[in-house]
């Protein structure tokens, strides 16, 4: 365990690469300030990776065996930012079952091993903690549990991947494709080559998981969440979202539902232009989390990057060390079957664009049911009032739809 006072503390990184990296940086450039925080100091004993960094300052820290980590009594504290839930599961709970306290980035594991690895650490009395696996540099795991403790949170949503947004954002903005933004955001550094965890939001997925459980207590895994990506819009879908008050954006959204059930998916949705989030755009991010008693709040920052990232790491090992002598992790248990409601059971306007005629649209969803319309070279798009993805499906059923999304507001 830690002390505070003027004991420098141990830690170990696990990972060199863009995040552990910045970690070290942070540590390093920020030493006096952490160290007066916390008071003592954190210092970087060993980097583990499978490379070799020679032309690193840090590079007389790096070891290849995991078990000279595992095993020296001096190091208390691990940072986990190998990614993936393979070798980072394994290492992750070894070090907790020895009383270790671990720090990460990683929201795979996180979404998949969370509740695990939480109870691991409560029963270790160590701290497991991952502001950095939601938002990136932005604080938004700790004031769930500590400034907005006291609401019942009822929703929580956001734009939760930064490739995606700047796609749309430039979608939106320089009326540039889906498949030209792509490349750039490739050519930026912002996506990867295979860029299916971001734009088939996998990614955002993974993230709402998580916050669904700080919000309501129960484990949510992603293979149970409704994902749909960016990939099926179009720069018609954004032409007619501006024409409607709207901006189409990517959301992982969860909310309560009445007998404790919870609502949980991620897709693009139609956000009115007046709403705060809809001006959120390029690489950043943005969580809006909606509370019984203080309503409606929006964290906003860079949800990705080297040093953001890295400092919200930093900032959660210093309340691993702060916390020692009782540590302040997160809890959600296992949820139970029918705790989800099916995505396609969820009522909520929808936005349509299609080849059909509006006569035939009428008839396919009833007197009263079109908000709104645009039409332009025989297409038409338009805003229904509320309806579940089911009952759509089958009003609509053999009618030639280009898109359908949902609409919030």
């Amino acid at each position: 365990m830690f002390e505070r006072g003027t004991v420098m503390v141990n830690a170990a990184i696990l990972g060199f690469g863009t995040v552990g990296s910045g970690v070290a940086e942070v540590l390093r450039e920020n030493a006096e300030g952490i160290a007066r925080a916390v008071g003592g100091g954190i210092k970087v004993k060993y980097i583990l990776d499978l490379r070799d960094f020679p032309e690193s300052p840090f590079g007389d820290l790096v070891i290849h065996d995991f078990d000279l980590i595992l095993c020296d009594p001096e190091v208390t504290l691990v940072v986990e930012t190998i990614g993936g839930a393979r070798a980072a599961y394994d290492y992750t709970k070894r070090c907790l079952a020895a009383g270790k306290s671990v720090v990460t980035s990683n929201k795979e594991l996180v979404a998949a091993h969370g509740q695990e690895l939480l109870e691991l650490a409560g029963e270790k009395g160590v701290s497991y903690l991952f502001e950095a696996s939601v938002g990136g540099g932005i604080p938004i795991i700790r004031p769930m549990l500590s400034s907005l403790a006291g609401n019942r949170i009822d929703e929580v949503f956001g734009i939760l991947n930064g490739t995606t947004n700047f796609i749309l954002t430039g979608m939106i903005e320089k009326g540039r494709s889906f498949e030209d933004m792509l490349s750039e955001a490739q050519n930026l550094g912002y996506a990867e080559l295979d860029p299916s965890a971001d734009v088939e939001g996998y990614d955002a997925a993974r993230k709402i998981c998580i916050l669904a459980g700080l919000a309501f207590g129960k484990g949510v895994r992603p293979e149970d969440v409704s994902t749909r990506g960016i990939g099926g819009v179009t720069l018609r879908d954004v032409q007619y979202a501006g024409e409607f008050g709207f901006r189409i954006k990517l959301l992982g959204r969860a909310y309560a539902l009445p007998e404790g059930r919870a609502a949980v998916y991620v897709g693009p949705h139609l956000i009115p232009e007046r709403s705060p989030i809809a001006g959120v755009d390029g690489v950043m991010n943005a969580i809006v989390v909606h509370g019984n008693a203080v309503g409606e709040c929006m964290f906003y920052g860079p949800g990705a990057g080297k040093l953001p990232t890295a400092s919200a790491v930093v900032a959660d090992m210093m309340d691993a060390v702060r916390d020692a002598a009782a540590p302040r992790n997160a809890h959600w248990e296992a949820a139970g079957d029918g705790y989800l409601v099916d995505a396609r059971d969820i009522d909520t306007g929808w936005y349509i664009r299609t080849s059909e005629s509006l006569s035939a649209l009428r008839a396919a969803l009833g007197v009263g049911k079109i908000r709104a319309l645009r039409e332009h070279s025989g297409e038409l798009a338009i805003l229904t009032e509320n309806f579940t993805q089911r009952e759509l499906s089958a009003a609509l059923g053999d009618l030639n739809i280009g898109s359908m999304f949902m609409v919030l507001g």
